[in-house]
């Protein structure tokens, strides 16, 4: 009851900030900062929980709890998207792309022929990656401590490779900018050692994009020095992106093959191995994974 935005056998994307369309974020297009999202404390947006075991209350996680045979979200989460784009593949628009690819389209406004930076070639690096190549840059320089997962960074449009365990980062991005040094760099691990990495092989001028979340009460030292001389450190939610409008875009992206998803996933999972697939991500052993229920 109440629901206007969809209706039954809709195909949709869940994003796991609603948009409500009257705060003062969203009326000024940043979306990605509503503040409904912000009141969610494993609620719905009107403060109740529709999931309970027995009597006890069951919070929904970031509003979602999507790993269930069934869902129960905000009305202002709901992305309504082309029938014809596979749901199995569509399901990873919800997060790590419009973050990758939008830290690089909307946040960071990377310009074509440009040179960009990639510390931390995981799920979410893979998709600034190839937002890069999207944006037009011309060298794009993936960086991990993985050689499996810089060998994956290749297929997203990787056109140079650094192994951080082996090689001295800031004299490989030198040779390869002709000294200049990067236009853009996005740190996608959640370190603040990896930030001032990144704040090291920007140019005079030269963007900071700060994608990954670092632990709660990290602290970031940086020198004054690397600000001075036009250099821009900037912070990212979301990719800054507006569900409604950028969700259905990629999925047009992908469907044109101008988007990479398949290659994203390399594991599947049944319900019953959610566990497993825990473990798997967090030792590093998986891009993205799909659960099929």
């Amino acid at each position: 009851p109440g629901v206007t935005y969809a209706q039954p056998g809709d195909h949709v994307v869940l994003s796991f900030v609603p948009t409500c369309g009257h705060c003062s974020y969203c009326v000024r297009g940043r979306q990605n900062l509503c503040e409904a999202r912000y009141q969610l404390k494993g609620n719905m947006l009107d403060g109740t929980t529709r999931l309970r075991k027995g009597s006890q209350d069951i919070h929904h996680f970031n509003g979602l709890s999507t790993f269930a045979e069934y869902a129960v979200v905000p009305e202002d989460s709901l992305v309504k998207i082309r029938e014809d784009a596979p749901l199995d593949r569509v399901a990873l628009i919800g997060c790590g792309v419009p973050t990758g690819v939008g830290a690089v389209i909307n946040t960071a406004k990377v310009r074509p022929g440009s040179s960009v930076v990639v510390i931390g070639a995981g799920g979410v690096g893979l998709n600034v990656i190839q937002g890069a190549v999207l944006a037009g840059a011309e060298a794009i320089i993936a960086v991990d401590i993985h050689g499996s997962k810089l060998e994956h960074a290749l297929q997203f449009g990787a056109t140079h490779l650094v192994n951080a365990a082996t090689d001295d980062l800031m004299e490989r991005v030198r040779d390869i900018t002709r000294g200049e040094m990067a236009d853009y760099a996005f740190e996608v691990i959640g370190s603040t050692d990896a930030i001032n990495q990144a704040l090291a092989t920007t140019k005079r001028g030269g963007t900071t994009v700060v994608v990954g979340v670092a632990p709660t009460g990290a602290e970031l030292t940086i020198d004054p020095d690397f600000l001075h001389l036009d250099r821009v450190l900037m912070g990212c939610t979301y990719g800054s992106c507006y569900p409604r409008a950028d969700m259905p875009m990629l999925i047009d992206l992908y469907m044109a093959r101008r988007l990479k998803l398949d290659e994203l996933i390399t594991a599947t999972f049944k319900l019953d191995q959610i566990n497993t697939a825990f473990e798997a991500l967090d030792q590093g052993e998986v891009a993205r994974s799909i659960i099929r229920y």
